[in-house]
């Protein structure tokens, strides 16, 4: 069998959300010892970092780039020989037409509940093209059990066309064998003095950065010497929250460290007191799960797959009210030690060699012609 994967969402330098399940899915797959062909597609060449090219797993890098998706893509799986025997895309957009069966990834459809948070370009990208994926798609892959019944609610998707793959996390790094000694470089790159609540992810409105911060406002008249780091690249509609910083006074107490590398990431977690992700929807959170693989407390909203995320191992708060993520805040500063604990059993749920696995075998039955 020849599967034909989209890898474009793995192959940028800084991988966030999306691109860090696609690449760790690559890496997950091509480490597995199989007697199918993986073709990998791309509009430009793979960074050093992807999988190695071998037997059994090449790159094929097809230009132009403008309408790659649309047409320049279509345009090969139709002609190109040996032609593939299907095709997968770790993201929303699968290919606009395909001679062969399509299976897709969806990670959450936020754009439907939220509309407002995102650019109008973005948002008739997310949904037109999310849903005539869909609707093509011989197959899905939903990263949550909440994202699978969004589908289904909002598509009339049979349920049994849906799979869900959890994302992984990499144990090598993200362990509570982090080295002291790593944290405190970490912290004096960027400049942080004591005790500090991480949030680490992409700067956009549906993160609830701005409801963070209010909490944040509350908890330093009762907890003093500790800071608010805000780790992640600059998304979109991210301004309100640099303002909401002077608004509020607390230019002292906060740090933005822009994006972190993956070479500081596991340190920076590993060194928090607590971490936050109080989002208005969440299709999964992979830093939820580093975080309690380095047995740090985690605080997350009550929103999308973040309850599923953590089971009963964090403290669930909710977005819309500061003061109760700031209660949520407070709760995991006192119980370190029995949230650790309970964070350090619930991440092995969480694998990205059980991801790829998973992943195979249902291409193989779709290749195959058999229900999933």
């Amino acid at each position: 069998m020849i599967i034909g994967i989209d890898g474009n969402e793995a192959n940028v330098a800084q991988r966030v959300g999306s691109n860090q399940y696609a690449y760790e899915l690559l890496k997950a797959i091509s480490a597995k010892r199989i007697g199918h062909r993986v073709v990998v597609y791309l509009r430009d060449q793979p960074l050093p970092d992807m999988p190695k090219p071998g037997d059994n797993w090449q790159y094929r890098v097809i230009k132009p780039r403008k309408f790659w998706t649309q047409f320049r893509l279509p345009l090969d799986l139709y002609l190109h020989k040996p032609r593939s025997d299907v095709f997968f895309t770790p993201g929303h957009y699968a290919p606009r037409w395909s001679p062969v069966p399509t299976v897709i990834t969806v990670m959450d459809l936020g754009y439907l509940w939220f509309p407002e948070q995102f650019t109008k370009k973005d948002l008739y990208q997310l949904t037109t093209w999310t849903e005539r994926s869909i609707k093509s798609a011989s197959h899905i892959f939903a990263i949550s059990e909440s994202t699978k019944n969004d589908i289904i609610k909002a598509y009339k998707i049979d349920p049994e066309k849906i799979t869900v793959t959890y994302p992984g996390y990499d144990e090598e790094r993200f362990n509570t064998g982090v080295k002291d000694q790593e944290s405190k470089r970490v912290k004096e790159k960027y400049n942080i003095k004591s005790d500090y609540v991480l949030f680490l992810s992409t700067l956009k409105p549906s993160k609830n950065i701005e409801g963070l911060l209010e909490a944040f406002k509350h908890i330093i008249s009762h907890v003093s010497h500790i800071t608010l780091v805000i780790a992640g690249k600059k998304g979109w509609l991210y301004e309100t929250i640099l303002q909401k910083v002077k608004d509020l006074g607390l230019e002292r107490r906060v740090i933005f460290t822009d994006f972190v590398s993956d070479k500081d990431v596991p340190a920076l977690m590993a060194g928090a007191r607590v971490f936050v992700l109080p989002s208005f929807w969440e299709g999964f959170g992979i830093p939820v799960v580093e975080a309690m693989a380095c047995g740090v407390p985690v605080v997350v909203s009550n929103a999308g797959s973040l309850p599923e995320v953590i089971g009963g191992a964090g403290i669930i708060v909710d977005p819309y009210d500061s003061e109760d993520i700031a209660r949520g805040i407070k709760e995991a500063l006192s119980d370190k030690n029995k949230l650790e604990q309970r964070g350090l059993k619930q991440v092995k749920k969480f694998s990205w060699e059980v991801c790829g696995q998973k992943t195979l075998d249902v291409l193989e039955k779709i290749q195959e012609g058999k229900r999933c």
